[in-house]
């Protein structure tokens, strides 16, 4: 009474069927693609800067450490760095732990070593 009758699927139909699938999986492959490329991409690049950045650190350089401390680099290793943060103060951090190395060559333009001195 309440039953519909089941006909068979026609040769046609499942055909139809394999490209409703396609296009239904369209989308999820344009999302992918698109975190690819504004995500996943240009974190890779920024990491491999970051290890190219401390690998190529040495003795003199300014070094930030990942927990705030500001110090110079007056030894190095293959996976340490001695830091001197003041007169007397020195410790040893894993290179992995350094945020940020800039380079003694160069100075700032509001260092206080050079203000006043003009």
């Amino acid at each position: 009474m309440f039953a519909s009758p089941a006909h068979a699927q026609t040769a046609g139909a499942a055909a139809a069927g394999g490209t409703a699938a396609l296009i239904g999986f369209l989308p999820y492959l344009a999302i992918f693609g698109i975190f690819y490329f504004l995500i996943i991409r240009p974190q890779q690049q920024r990491v491999k800067q970051h290890r190219a950045m401390v690998d190529a650190v040495k003795k003199g350089d300014d070094v930030v450490t990942g927990g705030g401390i500001i110090g110079k680099a007056i030894r190095v290793t293959d996976t340490e760095v001695e830091v001197e943060a003041g007169p007397n103060v020195k410790f040893r951090v894993l290179k992995s732990t350094l945020v940020d190395v800039k380079s003694r060559g160069l100075t700032a333009a509001n260092d206080v070593a050079t203000v006043g001195k003009e």
